[in-house]
């Protein structure tokens, strides 16, 4: 609680969005670090959780402030600086999961032992089997059950129809109940 009022309290004391935006399209390249501080958190959850990497998520995040002067120019002011950064979020990530969808790598974290008194100590969380969803169901999930983006929305940042998502979010949720019923 004392954590939260004292976010709220710097926040507060931060230029407005619209203001800094304006700063950033002038070329003041300080404002950017007000964006980082209030945006930051909340992007890198959004990046960890759809490419299933925190690493991949803060590389990601800080391409998105790093290029931010530059694509501030493209930003149009509708008061939703937060939802635009997202969608800017959203597209790094399926940019950067299309690029390295080949050289992907599978740690050991993800083997299943394959002696049976072994497999009860490897119970799977929530979020470990939303990582091993496929790459296009764990996105439409994350987007909607995380960033609560319509169906509509998501086919639109994704270029597929709502129907495309609707499918995709109940495959997601399938293979998930699947995947949780067997790790119990």
């Amino acid at each position: 609680m004392i954590f939260s009022t004292a976010k709220k309290e710097q926040e507060a004391r931060l230029p407005s969005d619209a203001i800094l935006m304006s700063r950033l399209r002038e070329g003041d390249l300080a404002a950017v670090e007000p964006l980082f501080q209030k945006y930051a958190s909340s992007l890198l959850a959004l990046a960890a959780h759809i490419t299933g990497s925190k690493e991949d998520a803060e590389d990601i995040v800080q391409d998105v402030f790093v290029g931010l002067p530059v694509s501030a120019r493209a930003y149009i002011e509708a008061g939703q600086l937060e939802r635009w950064l997202r969608r800017v979020t959203v597209r790094m990530c399926l940019m950067a999961m299309r690029r390295d969808r080949n050289r992907r790598q599978v740690g050991l974290d993800h083997v299943q032992p394959t002696d049976p008194s072994l497999r009860m100590l490897s119970q799977i969380t929530l979020s470990e089997a939303v990582r091993n969803l496929p790459s296009t169901l764990r996105t439409v999930f994350v987007l909607k059950e995380i960033g609560h983006y319509t169906h509509a929305e998501i086919g639109s940042m994704l270029g597929i129809r709502p129907g495309t998502s609707e499918v995709r979010l109940f495959r997601a949720v399938r293979i998930l109940r699947k995947i949780l019923k067997a790790s119990t």
